[in-house]
């Protein structure tokens, strides 16, 4: 069989198979810290814990981390507050001049941005540390604390919530370095297939439970799911060709066209910016809810209790509009069309029909608004279909989640990412990749 083939290509390849083997392994340090209890919690006594992360805001921050959350592991908080620091950076490099500056500077300036990046993540984990404390507080019986001194027992677990955060942060980045694919977005993907088997395993057993189980349904919740799994993929591969051809000067002072001998292209994504408005619009809903909660009149506690359930009308609503505009904004800082065209005309390129320099800027401009709008509107749709699942198919809450959303987008983008890395081992080494079919060519050495 090819695949079982491909699979001992990769084995061939010493440096691969190392680097697979180094991913495996600080993936495997990361879940078990998932399982490692804060000193001081009695994990017998973890059950109400549990009952708050079932569902809502909550559920969805425990379904990331993997049931760390849940577990008031010492990787309870996460990779989220290293992801939060890394958003916000992001932003501010739009408005400060230093932080522009950085990114102008290459490596070096690359490397003092994801140093600033880190000394945010400990200040947003020192602020989130004692609010997720005071929550097992508010949610555990008293019984389920050892340790008499609440303030020992509030500093000492702050502390060691920080550490778990940089430590985790620490294993994303060594699986970027010596491992194979994204460090942070697999130690997220990690956390979020961890709790797919439970979710898939009690919506089962809600559909099958009584009589005249509708096993049915749940065969057609799995068909829907690998459907949504193929609308995923197409929008995250999705592009745009925009045809290229060069010219270079010739002994009379004309242009010589066509250098390469055929014409080239530039590949436009139909979504550009990934999760990262999904990411961005989910971190902005927390606050309605949040700032609502603050006051104890009627309507403010409406609100808050609409913008508290993720599956709810006006929650989708809002998020789906937030998913629209963010995909406009992340795609215009990440997408330098002005650097393209400028690089296209010192190599001598052109598209057809439209002059070089500032005309070939605004044509690029105005293919990428055309395909960010139905990108945006339809990362929206994927985005808020768990909602729908829930609302139309009945779809208990926790399996609902992987039913598009920021769950199914990560681990989709995460798999297609890390495949396309071990392709390109593969066909570097004169192999066929995972990612196209063909016979195996005999390797060179």
């Amino acid at each position: 069989m090819k695949f079982i083939d491909t699979i001992k290509n990769i084995w061939r390849i010493e440096e691969l198979k190392n680097r697979i083997l180094v991913t495996l392994g600080l993936l495997l340090v990361y879940r078990f810290g998932a399982q490692v209890v804060l000193p001081g919690v009695d994990a017998a006594e973890l059950a109400n814990l549990g009952t708050q992360t079932q569902d809502g805001l909550l559920g969805l921050l425990n379904a990331f981390t993997g049931g760390a959350f849940a577990n008031a592991s010492v990787f309870a908080l996460g990779i989220m507050p290293y992801i939060s620091a890394s958003i916000v950076v992001q932003l501010m490099g739009i408005a400060i001049p230093y932080l522009q500056k950085l990114q102008k500077e290459g490596e070096s300036g690359r490397k003092k941005i994801n140093q600033i990046t880190r000394w945010l993540t400990i200040a947003i984990t020192l602020v989130q540390g004692p609010g997720y404390i005071y929550n097992l507080f508010a949610t555990l019986p008293g019984e389920a604390f050892v340790i008499p001194s609440q303030t020992v027992f509030v500093v000492s677990s702050v502390i060691i919530l920080t550490t778990g955060c940089i430590f985790a942060m620490w294993l994303g980045e060594k699986i970027t370095d010596k491992g194979i694919g994204n460090g942070i977005s697999l130690l997220i993907m990690v956390g979020i297939i961890a709790t797919l088997p439970q979710s898939f395993v009690q919506n089962f057993i809600s559909r099958t439970s009584g009589e005249g189980g509708d096993i049915i349904m749940v065969l057609i919740e799995l068909v829907i799911w690998f459907v949504i799994i193929l609308a995923s993929v197409l929008l995250v591969m999705a592009v745009r060709q925009v045809p290229v051809q060069y010219a270079r000067r010739t002994a009379g002072g004309g242009y010589e066209k066509n250098v390469f001998g055929s014409r080239q292209y530039i590949p436009l994504k139909l979504n550009a910016s990934g999760v990262m408005p999904i990411i961005f619009a989910q971190a902005i809903m927390f606050v309605p809810a949040a700032v609502a909660g603050l006051s104890d009149s009627e309507t403010s506690q409406g609100v808050a209790a609409a913008f508290s359930d993720i599956f709810g009308f006006w929650y989708n609503v809002l998020f789906a509009l937030l998913i629209i505009v963010f995909t406009y904004f992340y795609t215009a800082i990440t997408v330098p069309t002005n650097k393209m065209a400028d690089d296209l005309k010192r190599s001598g390129g052109f598209i057809p029909g439209i002059r070089p320099g500032s005309e070939t800027s605004e044509y690029l401009d105005k293919i990428m608004s055309q395909i960010t709008l139905p990108g945006s509107i339809f990362l929206a749709l994927i985005a808020i279909f768990p909602a729908i699942a829930v609302k139309l198919l009945s779809v208990q809450q926790g399996w609902a989640l992987f039913f598009g959303g920021t769950s199914l987008l990560i681990m989709v983008g995460v798999a297609i990412d890390t495949m396309q890395q071990v392709n390109s081992y593969l066909l570097n080494r004169h192999y066929d990749g995972l990612m196209k079919s063909g016979k195996n060519r005999k390797a060179v050495a």
